[in-house]
């Protein structure tokens, strides 16, 4: 698995989508199964991501196929391709 130690910063090697999302969900703190702009800037601080307000802005505007605000379950697959590209995570399909 990619995620060592329960802790996001140990982000080494490939991760399946599996993976990410399991990790990603738990910051979905409010449990409704989507991802806030807030929820997902705690994310990309837990990997000590640079610029994690203005990153996550764009992740949601990038991911938020529906406009509604937040990242859906079915939205997740734009957000993994926004995660390679545009903080540098390695995930893999399997």
């Amino acid at each position: 698995m990619a995620i060592r130690n329960a802790t996001p910063r140990s982000l080494e090697g490939d991760m399946t989508v599996d993976e990410f999302k399991e990790w990603l969900k738990r910051f979905d703190t409010d449990r409704d199964g989507r991802i806030s702009r807030e929820e997902l800037k705690r994310a990309i601080r837990s990997i000590r991501g640079r610029f994690s307000g203005w990153k996550s802005k764009r992740g949601i505007r990038y991911s938020d196929a529906d406009g509604n605000g937040f990242i859906d379950e079915d939205e997740f697959d734009n957000l993994v391709d926004f995660a390679q590209k545009s903080l540098g995570l390695k995930i893999v399909s399997f």
